[in-house]
């Protein structure tokens, strides 16, 4: 078995302005990626697959190619939108991929062994992947996924809204559901809300939510295929329908294919939805390489 880290790096950053998935952050021109790479390999992980646009793909490669060849086995899928719409035909309006499910599906023919899902613009912390290698070899099975649980108050941004899937639990630590809520932040009285159909709801600030980091068996990708049709069938013709990864979450649990279980990480998380959160996130990294978490230059 060869558990394997997927990284999502496909977005078009439209928010950030750029693409954010190569920008520098540390002090030797380290990426976010650069660290997330560098934990998982200490973790264990054997293989690390890139999800990319094609025509980002030449950039990824001439970067991270040389700091990797001969220390973990890499792999470059594309994901672009006609990719496993089986005969279905998108929208004229519809100019991107459709999300980060639709990502992992791309995977399918890369990954036979269970895997890891990280975002690429998203710091996770060591704790997070020694604890997601552990799950991936131990417990891990076709109806037994995990989700790295992070306090809702410690990922948000001071530069405006972000996305999360916030996740209720039982007392075993299982989820019981999970919601992509895309427009949460701490509102003027210092409550945590989120809007939806025009309405504001509150969120308490111990919440659980999903940054994406995700742990599963490759039997997933069968699944992912089968909502990924009754998705489009529903909703792909709205030019900006998202196929995020909680949705499969969701169902696969009110289906009841099985459990996934949420690992709680003394890591903190930290990332870029917004150009002005680039010198946070590079302060963050100079702490912990004062600290001596991480050399001052990673060379994976």
């Amino acid at each position: 078995m060869k558990p394997t880290l997927l990284i999502l790096a496909a977005g078009m950053a439209s928010r950030y302005g750029s693409m954010k998935q190569v920008q520098s952050f540390g002090p030797s021109g380290e990426t976010i990626m650069d660290y997330s790479i560098y934990d998982a390999i200490r973790s264990g992980f054997k293989k690390i697959v890139f999800i990319v646009r094609k025509e980002f793909a030449e950039d990824f490669k001439n970067i991270f190619e040389p700091k990797l060849k001969g220390k973990v086995e890499t792999q470059y899928v594309y994901q672009e939108m006609t990719d496993f719409l089986n005969g279905y035909q998108a929208p004229a309006g519809r100019t991107k991929p459709w999300g980060t499910a639709h990502a992992v599906l791309c995977a399918k023919n890369a990954i036979a062994d269970p895997f890891a899902v990280i975002n690429a613009d998203d710091f996770y912390g060591r704790d997070s992947f020694e604890k997601a290698y552990r799950f991936l070899t131990a417990e891990c099975s076709s109806t037994y996924y995990s989700i790295i649980g992070y306090d809702l108050a410690k990922t948000l941004s001071e530069n405006g809204s972000v996305s999360r899937g916030v996740c209720a639990v039982d007392e075993n630590d299982n989820l019981v559901s999970i919601h992509e809520r895309t427009k949460i932040y701490r509102n003027e009285e210092g409550k945590i809300t989120y809007e939806e159909n025009g309405k504001t709801f509150f969120v308490p600030d111990d919440s659980k939510v999903s940054m994406n980091f995700w742990c599963f068996d490759p039997s997933v990708f069968g699944f992912i295929e089968k909502i990924f049709a009754e998705f489009l069938s529903a909703q792909g013709q709205d030019p900006k329908a998202e196929f995020f990864i909680p949705i499969i979450g969701d169902r696969f649990i009110h289906e009841g294919k099985g459990q996934i279980k949420i690992i709680p990480t003394a890591s903190s998380w930290f990332g870029v939805t917004y150009k002005e959160d680039a010198p946070g996130v590079k302060e963050s990294l100079n702490k912990l390489i004062r600290a001596g978490v991480y050399p001052s230059k990673i060379d994976n």
